[in-house]
């Protein structure tokens, strides 16, 4: 079997690159070891997050660091054993995450998230999906006016720095918002330009019909098959129904990246942030009809179709150890106290991995040492907002034309000796 590009991974960023490669007439096959985006795409928090011009840092104030360190808060934990492995990343990570760094790096990462809603609304109006949308942007609720009064800042200086829209909410104005919240609180903060999703999966496998449409084709297979043809201008890859051999191959394993690229002499500092969540149903007719962040707490509350969705923050693991939900039964005890939950609708907390760079922005574009191979993965808390302007964006670049925006600041070879 022959074909023009093979994309490894059908994730909602390798999903979206093979869409954007179909439509520019390419035959393409995506390849996965699972069905569309039953990964790290699957469980997220379902938003398009038109206002996360910064990634997340890692924190700078003492207070913080102390507290993180304890390892027992909702918003972050991690694993002893995966630390000594890990402190080279880490180290890194904190140094890109001050402040000076942080500023010069928001800016280099605006120009994908200023395109997240258009490319996304573009698929989602060719896939017909409109139901699964909600355009009422997403709330952060405080419990101290000292949180809420320092968010009001910052919202005000991103606001007038990058143009994206906000509004504040008064304790009564929340009342009657989310009337079914149980505790008290010192006000809101709502981002107004951003969509959610109410079923991220089905939005995946929706985006590959759509690529179906197009002539596209989805088939099994592991990516640690795949092999430069040292004899020929390509690259093969095994499948259940004999060997695929390509003239290009796009990399968008998310955080199995690293199966492929280290095959080929590629050390990037790839780590993961694993997350957990879990549905809910509602007590006593309870409605919650808002994606909300209780801030202080670091966890996350939204209203999919299956249930209240209950999403954690950051475990720094490694990869593939065993599932430790443990900020997950922190977050709950404090979520039911917040807001009626009842029954868990999951046999068991779901996990995924948010492949992460140093620098908090993605890897894209043309590998420096072998034809033919091209790299879009690492980004970590936005795969979901960001995968289809990553798509179109790699598309262009892949067939010479003049890619919707500069992705200089992402390539691979920042990371490379």
């Amino acid at each position: 079997m022959k074909t023009d590009v093979v994309v490894l991974g059908a994730g909602i960023v390798g999903i979206s690159s093979a869409i954007h490669l179909a439509r520019r007439g390419k035959s393409v096959v995506l390849l996965d070891r699972r069905g569309p985006g039953e990964e790290t795409s699957y469980g997220n928090a379902g938003l398009i997050q038109r206002e996360g011009v910064f990634p997340y840092g890692f924190p700078h104030d003492f207070g913080a660091l102390f507290r993180y360190a304890l390892n027992n808060t909702i918003d972050a934990s991690y694993h002893f054993r995966a630390l000594p492995g890990l402190v080279p990343f880490l180290v890194r990570y904190w140094w890109h995450s001050g402040f000076t760094q942080h500023q010069r790096i928001a800016h280099l990462y605006a120009p994908l998230i200023e395109h997240s809603i258009a490319e996304h609304r573009d698929l989602i109006e060719a896939s017909g999906i409109g139901d699964l949308i909600r355009k009422e942007g997403w709330m952060k609720v405080f419990r101290t006016e000292k949180e809420r009064d320092a968010a009001y800042k910052d919202a005000e200086r991103l606001s007038a720095g990058f143009g994206v829209n906000h509004q504040k909410l008064s304790t009564s104005e929340l009342k009657t918002i989310e009337p079914s919240i149980q505790v008290e609180l010192a006000g809101g903060l709502r981002w107004t330009d951003p969509w959610s999703i109410r079923d991220p999966h089905s939005l995946n496998k929706a985006y590959l019909s759509y690529f179906q449409s197009l002539g596209g084709r989805l088939v099994s297979g592991d990516a640690a098959t795949l092999e430069h043809i040292l004899e020929g201008a390509g690259w093969r890859v095994a499948t259940p129904e004999g060997p695929l051999e390509t003239r290009e191959v796009v990399v968008a394993l998310g955080p199995w990246a690293d199966t492929v690229t280290r095959k080929l002499g590629y050390h990037f500092p790839l780590a993961v942030k694993r997350g957990y969540h879990m549905h809910y149903g509602t007590r006593d007719g309870a409605q919650l009809n808002n994606w909300v962040l209780d801030a202080e707490m670091g966890y996350f509350l939204a209203p999919m179709l299956r249930g209240i969705r209950l999403t954690t923050g950051a475990e720094f693991a490694l990869r593939d150890a065993p599932k430790t939900p443990v900020q997950l039964t922190r977050a709950e005890r404090v979520a039911r106290e917040f807001f009626p939950l009842a029954e868990r609708r999951d046999e068991e907390p779901w996990m995924g991995a948010r492949p992460c760079t140093p620098d908090m922005m993605p890897i894209i574009g043309k590998a420096p040492r072998h034809e033919g191979l091209w790299f879009a993965f690492g980004h970590a808390h936005h795969g979901m907002t960001l995968g289809p302007v990553t798509g179109r964006a790699l598309a262009e670049s892949m067939t010479g034309e003049k890619t919707v925006i500069d992705i200089a600041p992402y390539r691979p070879e920042r990371f490379l000796a």
